[in-house]
């Protein structure tokens, strides 16, 4: 009998402003599922970006700050997310106009507080295996589709990007001018059928917009990286780059009649056409340039002027969007002003999302092993192989990627030439594995476990995906390294090796990492926030299950004259203030959170003395004065012998003591006896969402 695999946990996403209810609703669902959180729709959009479909459902509320669940729900819609990522609102807001919103943007159901658990944990199962199931579905269809278009789609990608290279831009451009296309397509769509744009056209003319400066690659570098302004004769040599893309496209000696390429032309040569005909390269008035030209050459506009350029700072949205309107960039179509005014709102979150996008690295790995595939069936056979491989090795040689072919017999290494110059290696490595410089470049470690890891494959699961950290020129830099096995077609298959390639995600990572940080601590302090707090807090216990721990929850007194008479900007610095006094009381290995408006906790981890001299000296070191405000605390103290109690306990305990401090007359500290918990007496409102009983 075979072992039962071990299956992987789906992952909840919860948002909310609120840390209380996001504990409340992970502790409903229970130890099922994964659970991650996000404080506001922003950073849950985020998430989603990150994780796709990874995330197996949203709980999401309606009113937060930055972005709420009502714009979260719109973002999910324009991506398409809606439709693989189920969202259940789950809000205090009941009014039926909220209601019939939510299910106008695409949730799957609507939980009113305050919540039952074993609703809550019903829908959420009920919603999970749904979706489930359909993916499964989804997933055989879009296989099919995607092996159909991913060619088009990864030449598109990569011609793009070598002009973008060329004109020493980001590579932004082209996504935000497709991002843009897309969004005033759909908008277009929406308002009139004046232009027969048929939906199943938004992607094509989105896609055919990647090529719109394709003609640059002929243009010299000093003129088209030039920082002032172009004299008359190097502007009419830049206006050619319309001329020169339109022939390149219309003189392909094959595929010249698809419609992606027709489309291209159309857009390449047409979208510095002006609406009043003082445009190049042939003076179209109106709608005589084609509505895709009109509206890549707006989405072109604008995105140049909120770039840097070697020749001007970035404007701001707003400057932009009117200068657009007053005529600053040329003249456009009034209806296209009309619509852009109308998605004004919208263009920024759009151009945020499309900036971390990374779907042409995926294809391109996908792709890879079909273009080196082994196949020594036909000399014929032989001679197309050859072909694709020099295409691979033409697009690698221009792709800032590292990526490489390893063969066991021999034991070579070839890496390409982006790779082997960022890495100071040899083209050709011989013996790759004792090599000192490609050891001592990914660490001998990492690079046994990747071997070990691709050993392992099947030719059913050829592939292996991790991140490592890489040393780049002598900076470590973060690298998304997809490697894919090869095996033989015999009986009993045989592995000869392996190609892959490493994806630079350095900005990501630090993008992800900052995410994380956010999402664990608090923003005005940099404390742990009272979720993460309670996690570390449970693990050390783990650690150590007969530990001592010194449990305190401490309380700023009289905390809201401060606001009152002197304002929020100073309780803010008194706030940060009172946090640095509180890291620098205890010891590193303490944990130190903040869990309400002016409430503290402290956490003496692995305490092999008396408490009390211990938060004798915390408390003496946390109290004083601030610029004239006198720092008055009260603290409740719980206690754990051996591990006798839990966290929950501690908290309880510590929570009640600081109460009965609170009533028998503040600035002091008072120790719980474990046993003489008052049930529903709590200072702290913010962590349990309820009104104090006492408060400043």
């Amino acid at each position: 009998m075979e072992a039962p695999a071990f299956k992987k946990k789906q992952t909840i996403l919860i948002v909310d402003d609120s840390a209380m209810n996001r504990a409340l609703l992970a502790d409903m669902i229970g130890d099922e599922y994964e659970i991650l959180e996000a404080e506001n729709g922003l950073r849950a959009i985020g998430q989603m970006q990150a994780l796709g479909t990874g995330i197996s459902l949203v709980l999401l509320d309606i009113v937060m700050p930055e972005m709420d669940g009502f714009d979260v729900l719109a973002v999910m819609n324009r991506h398409g997310w809606i439709k693989d990522i189920p969202v259940i609102m789950v809000s205090s807001e009941s009014a039926s106009t909220y209601i019939e919103r939510a299910y106008e943007l695409g949730v799957t159901d609507f939980i009113s507080r305050p919540f039952d658990a074993n609703i809550v944990r019903r829908r959420v199962l009920n919603t999970t295996m749904l979706y489930a199931k359909q993916k499964a579905l989804i997933g055989m269809v879009a296989d099919q589709i995607y092996e159909r278009e991913k060619g088009n789609s990864l030449m598109v990608a990569i011609l793009s990007h070598i002009v973008e290279f060329r004109n020493g831009e980001s590579g932004l451009h082209v996504l935000h001018v497709g991002a843009m296309t897309e969004l005033l397509l759909n908008h277009i769509i929406q308002k009139t059928d004046r232009y027969q744009i048929a939906p199943s056209d938004v992607s094509l003319i989105s896609m055919a917009s990647s090529l719109h400066d394709i003609g640059k690659i002929s243009i010299p570098d000093e003129v088209l990286n030039k920082p002032g302004r172009l004299t008359d004769e190097e502007f009419e040599m830049m206006k050619q780059h319309t001329v020169i893309g339109s022939n390149m496209l219309e003189d392909l000696p094959t595929h010249g009649d698809e419609p992606l390429v027709r489309m291209a032309y159309q857009i390449t040569r047409w979208h510095h056409e002006r609406y009043d005909g003082r445009g190049y390269p042939d003076g179209l008035v109106g709608d005589d340039i084609p509505i895709a030209a009109q509206v890549v050459a707006l989405a072109d506009v604008y995105d140049a002027l909120t770039s840097k350029r070697v020749y001007k700072d970035a404007y701001s949205h707003e400057t932009a969007i009117q200068m657009i309107m007053d005529g600053e960039c040329g003249a456009f179509n009034p209806f296209l002003l009309e619509c852009l005014a109308e998605v004004a709102d919208d263009v920024q979150e759009e151009l945020k999302v499309a900036s971390f996008s990374d779907h042409t690295d995926r294809e391109i790995g996908k792709i890879v092993d079909k273009v080196v595939r082994p196949d020594a069936t036909s000399s014929r056979t032989l001679e197309l192989l050859d072909y694709e491989r020099m295409k691979y090795r033409f697009f690698a040689s221009m792709s800032n990627e590292i990526q490489y072919e390893f063969t066991l017999d021999p034991p070579m290494l070839t890496v390409s030439d982006w790779g082997k110059s960022q890495l100071d290696l040899d083209e050709i490595i011989l013996d790759p594995l004792n090599d000192e410089r490609l050891r001592s470049a990914f660490g001998g470690e990492i690079l046994d476990a990747t071997v070990e890891a691709l050993h392992a494959t099947t030719p059913e699961n050829p592939v292996v995906e991790h991140d490592l950290q890489v040393m780049v020129n002598g900076e470590p830099r973060w690298f998304r390294s997809t490697s894919r096995a090869i095996w033989s077609d015999d009986e009993e298959p045989v592995y000869h090796g392996s190609i892959g390639k490493l994806v630079d995600i350095t900005e990501s990572h630090e993008r992800l990492i900052d995410l994380q940080y956010k999402a664990s601590h608090d923003a005005l302090t940099g404390l742990l926030n009272h979720a993460s707090a309670r996690q570390a807090i449970i693990d050390r216990m783990e650690v150590s299950p007969e530990g001592n721990f010194v449990f305190m929850i401490l309380d700023l007194d009289f905390f809201k004259e401060a606001n009152d008479t002197r304002g929020h900007q100073f309780g803010d610095e008194v706030l940060r203030h009172f946090s640095r006094r509180l890291l620098a009381s205890v010891r590193d290995r303490d944990i130190v959170a903040r869990v309400g408006g002016d409430e503290f906790l402290i956490c003496l981890v692995d305490c092999h003395t008396e408490p009390e001299p211990l938060v004798e000296r915390v408390f003496r070191s946390i109290t004083g004065e601030y610029e004239g405000f006198e720092l008055s605390v009260s603290v409740g103290v719980a206690c754990t012998v051996g591990g006798e109690y839990g966290y929950d306990e501690l908290f309880r305990n510590a929570d009640a003591a600081l109460y009965d401090m609170k009533r028998g007359g503040r600035g002091g500290y008072v120790f719980s006896d474990m046993t003489t918990l008052e049930d529903g007496k709590s200072v702290l409102s913010a962590i349990d969402g309820s009104e104090p009983d006492e408060k400043e």
